[in-house]
């Protein structure tokens, strides 16, 4: 077992770093949110209720993120890996059934149904789905690879399809979130890719998902609505409705120019660009903070990423290693995708910028599952593992691997 040693605080100033910043963003931009909703609505919203709605998800965004790297250990939450994701399934076909039934507790917007509401409090079930399946992966994976049964039809791939495939229905068919499945998707693929999983395996279980994607789009008037809006700017086409939040993205980001036009002077942030706070704050941050404070976002965003990739390199236990794998691939897929969106290089899809993004569920849970990275860095070894070659899906197992169990 290692010694328990200094945490790695590259993760833990860079995550702190990215909170502080989506709270001078929210507060910069807020009143405007506000002046714009209540211009429109008729709603009742103060100047600051923006910002303090940021403040209280930041406040319990630290909590649950110090709590899982101070005082919850990551062994006792593998032990319950079967139990939360089980939680979590339920906990989302219920927000499902209910939204049949037009509850009163289920919140919908735009048609779809994502929210549990309670009050003037809403939660998202789909967030705690992502972390129940990076643990229960996490768990699953190692037990496999120990018993050297990766790649197994039946008992590595079929519970491994009933769970993903019970996963992705509930969020993508039921919740009708597409951006929630690309997520869930990377989380997925992105834990196989490091279980050791045969590359003919891999290759077609990916082909098949990216099938059932397209599919769930070709599918879907409101997601071609999107993709042709994409091709229609992508091409140089004439704007339209349909073409309007990526040609106001663009134009928000190209108005800040190299420096920016400075906090509380954006344009866009006034009522031009839909969701300013939540899906579009890269763009908002593009219009105040210019070219400069995008590549230092993005440049901190790679920073935490690659010491997540150091940190599971450097971990010598397997469910460890593969849980700080699927909270890396979680958290690459929300930066990748939000910003590959608001630059008009994908469609524009509803998925929030980590830590930066107005919001409580979404932010709580992933300052939690970074926390328990943070948590695990303490436990590395001083050099890299050298991962095993086994060629037919984890059987050969030699006496390095056999040498390391589970460690916390």
């Amino acid at each position: 077992m290692n010694r328990k040693h200094k945490s790695d605080l590259v993760i833990l100033f860079t995550t702190l770093g990215l909170m502080a910043l989506g709270l001078i963003v929210i507060y910069a931009i807020g009143p405007m949110r506000a002046n714009v909703l209540n211009t429109t609505y008729g709603t009742d919203y103060g100047p600051n209720d923006f910002f303090l709605g940021q403040l209280r998800s930041v406040g319990l965004s630290l909590a649950a993120f110090f709590l899982a790297f101070k005082v919850i250990p990551y062994k006792y939450i593998k032990k319950f890996a079967k139990p939360l994701l089980i939680f979590a399934l339920v906990l989302s076909g219920l927000l499902w059934i209910l939204s049949l039934s037009h509850s009163s507790i289920v919140k919908c917007e735009l048609g779809e149904c994502r929210w549990f509401q309670f009050g003037g409090t809403s939660f998202q079930p789909a967030e705690v789905l992502k972390i129940a399946l990076v643990v229960y992966l996490a768990d699953f994976l190692a037990r496999k690879r120990e018993e050297g049964k990766i790649g197994d039809p039946k008992e590595f791939w079929l519970p491994l399809i009933i769970v993903c495939g019970l996963s992705l229905g509930l969020v993508v068919v039921a919740q009708g979130d597409l951006g929630t499945g690309v997520a869930l998707m990377a989380i997925i693929f992105g834990m196989l890719l490091v279980s050791k999983v045969p590359k003919w395996q891999y290759l077609l279980m990916l082909l098949i998902v990216l099938v059932g994607a397209v599919g769930s789009v070709a599918l879907s008037s409101h997601r071609m609505e999107r993709v042709n809006a994409w091709f229609t700017t992508l091409t140089g086409g004439e704007s339209s409705d349909s073409t309007y939040h990526i040609d106001n993205a663009m134009l928000a980001i190209g108005a800040g120019g190299f420096a920016g036009v400075g906090i509380g002077n954006s344009v866009q942030a006034t009522g031009y660009l839909p969701e300013s706070i939540n899906d579009s704050v890269f763009a908002i941050m593009g219009e105040t903070f210019g070219f400069v404070g995008l590549f230092l976002v993005i440049a901190v965003f790679c920073i935490m990423l690659l010491r997540m990739l150091k940190v599971a390199d450097h971990t010598p236990d397997d469910n460890n290693r593969f849980f700080i794998v699927g909270v890396f691939s979680w958290t690459l897929a929300q930066v990748v995708v939000n910003i590959m969106a608001m630059t008009a290089l994908v469609p524009v899809t509803g998925i929030t910028l980590p830590l930066l993004s107005y919001g409580g569920t979404s932010m709580i849970f992933i300052a939690f599952a970074i926390g328990l990275v943070l948590q695990l860095s303490c436990y590395t070894s001083r050099e890299g593992i050298k991962h095993e070659n086994i060629s037919s899906g984890g059987r050969q197992r030699g006496s390095h691997y056999s040498s390391r169990r589970r460690h916390s």
